[in-house]
């Protein structure tokens, strides 16, 4: 699946927004909400990447940037490297992936640090235990009210939310770090008496040895990710397309 995402205008125009309905082929009104906020914002998705590139160009005459997104593979984490470990030295970050690889990351080299809100929704069978009035046992205590367990299977949904770092570092892969999915023992002596105080440590520690780095904490709010991800939601749609298209926008920005 490949989307479309919109970025860098300055202001909804009513030029702007009759441009983005034409390319569309939208209402006015769907147009403007695609353009509250100043993007990115994603306006189509298709199977076909020629679909997506045909868009991308007509959006682009109008005087709107664009760019393409491969949503299977975000989803797919294709290339991104998955942090296991990860050691500060001197003058540059080490790390560990999940599959054992490591890979040292300059501070100088670091671009663009993203921290969002992972929300991941699962469903389990419960088995629910109910008492309901028994007619056989009523007749048989010669109409003392009695009744008997009953159980049923049901299906329950529930969320569980984590912070999540994406870390951009010239034209090395993704790099991700998970408030749940790491070990800090690699801040030794610093290291704090929860996972989510040793994240946030962790982000804090990026940010002072890193500071040439951009910083974007916008995805920590789910209403961003909606209104970024827009007709995407529900398909290919996870913070790490958001969080991809957030900085390609970024980057291309700083030039």
């Amino acid at each position: 699946m490949f989307v479309v995402a919109i970025y860098g205008w300055q202001e909804e125009t009513p030029e702007l927004v009759q441009e983005l309905a034409g390319a569309l082929g939208i209402m006015t009104f769907e147009a403007r909400q695609r353009l509250i906020g100043g993007g990115p914002s994603v306006v189509a998705s298709f199977a076909d990447h020629q679909q997506a590139r045909a868009l991308a160009e007509k959006v682009s005459r109008g005087g709107i940037k664009a760019l393409i997104a491969d949503a299977t593979a975000v989803r797919m984490r294709s290339g991104f490297l998955i942090v296991r470990r990860f050691r500060f030295e001197g003058r540059m970050l080490n790390i560990e992936t999940h599959n054992g690889q490591q890979e040292t990351f300059p501070y100088a080299d670091m671009e663009l640090l993203i921290t969002g809100t992972s929300v991941v929704g699962f469903s389990e069978t419960k088995t629910i235990v109910e008492k309901k009035f028994s007619l056989g046992k009523t007749l048989l205590t010669g109409g003392i009210p009695m009744t008997s367990k009953v159980e049923r299977q049901e299906e329950v949904s529930s969320e569980e939310s984590e912070q999540v770092l994406y870390l951009y570092a010239n034209d090395r892969p993704t790099t991700i770090f998970s408030l749940n999915g790491m070990n800090y023992d690699g801040f030794g002596a610093e290291m704090k008496l929860s996972r989510k105080l040793n994240f946030s440590h962790l982000i804090s520690q990026l940010r002072l040895h890193a500071f040439g780095a951009a910083f974007d904490d916008r995805l920590l709010n789910k209403i961003n990710q909606v209104r970024l991800l827009g007709p995407a939601q529900g398909r290919e749609a996870s913070l790490d397309l958001a969080a991809e298209i957030l900085a390609r926008c970024l980057l291309t920005s700083r030039g």
